[in-house]
């Protein structure tokens, strides 16, 4: 899932969070299914669809905000939105700096696409979106790894022969192969993090029970099963 391995230290807050009228939402709105920006210029996916359903059931009135991966931390505890929505994989990392509530989806399967089946990844060049666990992942491996701000970017890599080929959610790259007769899908795939939760400040630990609280809801009745299998994100729970 979208993952940042941070390397420098975060803001620290020292208010907790107050329950203002609007709880502001932030995502990505680039990583489809999870989150985009539809034809209409508005937040859509599996986390709007979710998010909006948690705020229901939390009894919040909430609101979406877009901001970019590489910042999106060091946003939430500056306080520009309340919580993070945005396919992030739950880390020992990101723990050190944020809070995550309980995971609202398994452990996506990250896969390689290139543009042929051939590659031999053990010597080859991959792109993977700045700041994510696959692009520690690779880095720690012994493969080559080049860094892009975004995942359409890292899809052109391969295309231009930037790369040989891009590690990322298999849930992100299956619709873009389904899409271009050009790229395929290797066998291989790795597992990495453990599920997505959603991110908020340490500070905030009621706001963050509330959320908890509703997605265990959503486990219990099959709903979030029922979104999880709606937006192909995953295995459902």
């Amino acid at each position: 899932m979208n993952k940042l391995i941070l390397t420098t230290a975060a803001l620290a807050l020292t208010a907790g969070m107050s329950f203002a009228d609007t709880i502001r939402m932030g995502t990505e709105g680039a990583y489809p299914p999870y989150n985009f920006i539809n034809d209409a210029g508005e937040v859509d996916g599996f986390e709007r669809e979710l998010g909006d359903e948690l705020c229901a059931r939390a009894e919040l009135t909430c609101e979406w905000v877009v901001n970019d991966w590489d910042s999106i931390i060091p946003n939430l505890v500056s306080g520009n939105y309340d919580t993070i929505i945005a396919g992030m994989s739950i880390t020992a990392e990101r723990d050190e700096v944020i809070d995550f509530t309980q995971n609202y989806t398994q452990p996506d399967p990250s896969a390689y696409m290139a543009l042929s089946a051939d590659v031999d990844l053990s010597g080859a060049v991959i792109a993977a979106q700045t700041n994510t666990i696959q692009a520690s992942f690779i880095a720690a491996s012994g493969a080559t790894l080049v860094e892009f701000a975004t995942p359409e970017e890292t899809v052109a890599a391969v295309k231009n022969g930037e790369a040989d080929a891009v590690l990322a959610d298999k849930s992100y790259l299956n619709p873009v192969a389904e899409g271009d007769a050009d790229l395929v899908l290797l066998a291989q795939q790795e597992l990495i993090g453990g599920g997505v939760g959603m991110g908020l400040r340490e500070s905030d630990a009621k706001l963050r029970g509330k959320f908890d609280a509703a997605i265990a809801s959503m486990k219990a009745d099959g709903s979030l099963n029922a979104l999880i299998a709606k937006w192909e994100v995953g295995e459902q729970f």
